[in-house]
């Protein structure tokens, strides 16, 4: 925590001649950034593993109507195909993860009052009149909805909602696409399949969640997923097209 806190302070200096006062919202999102940078050869393989998992439901809807009365035969056939073509179902879901540790260190270093034993110089830092370390209720409390925190917030609603629009169509367009080229759906047979097909589903309207999220957690670490979420829509956009 004290390294981390060290490193935003640091980094909030190099861009306080750009970004003033708001140098450590700045940093958090070149934090950001760079986290994303990092996960980004991961998040290609994911892309390259959904456009195979897609491409091979043709066969795997072949094995349904060939093996469709010995559940215990179609999911060892399935599984065989999978390792012989090196697809796992499962395998888009490891960027996200791997972004959690840095969401909740974040999360964790802007609702401490002290670091080391030492108060936590970043909760004075603010972006434009909104605290680091503050939360939607605190705005709400000091000077509402349209007062400077409360502007703040309400423009990042507007990112959010503006975001999670895009992410819902492009998660109902990749969605629909792997539907029409199976030709049918999921089987709870397939391995993964029963875990993927929930994921597809909900997929769509994950986005729109991160507004609840922005609205709890601690500005900087709304700030964080706010950007991550921006970059995810726009890394989908360009990988999956």
């Amino acid at each position: 925590m004290s390294v981390f806190a060290t490193l935003v302070e640091q980094l909030a200096d190099l861009l306080r001649p750009l970004f003033g006062l708001s140098a450590a919202a700045a940093a958090i999102i070149a934090f950001t950034a760079l986290v994303r940078l990092l996960v980004h050869p991961l998040s290609r393989a994911a892309a390259r593993g959904q456009k195979a998992r897609t491409a091979l439901q043709p066969r795997i809807a072949e094995l349904r109507r060939k093996h469709g009365k010995n559940p215990e035969k179609l999911q060892k056939a399935v599984m065989e195909l999978h390792a012989e073509e090196k697809v796992s179902p499962l395998s888009g879901c490891l960027p996200s993860l791997l972004q959690l540790p840095a969401f909740f260190l974040l999360y964790h270093l802007f609702s401490s009052g002290s670091i080391g034993g030492e108060p936590n110089a970043l909760l004075t830092h603010q972006l434009l009149d909104a605290p680091l370390g503050g939360r939607w209720a605190d705005a709400l409390d000091h000077g509402g909805a349209f007062g400077g925190a409360g502007l703040v917030y309400l423009g990042l609603f507007a990112v959010v909602a503006v975001v999670a629009y895009f992410s819902y169509r492009l998660s109902r367009r990749m969605t629909q696409a792997s539907a029409a080229m199976a030709g049918t759906g999921a089987d709870p047979q397939v391995p993964g399949a029963a875990a993927m097909g929930g994921v597809m589903k909900v997929m769509p309207f994950m986005s729109f969640f991160t507004l609840v999220t922005v609205a709890v957690v601690p500005l900087a670490a709304a700030l964080y997923v706010v950007t991550s979420t921006t970059w995810s829509v726009i890394e989908r956009s360009v990988l999956y097209r």
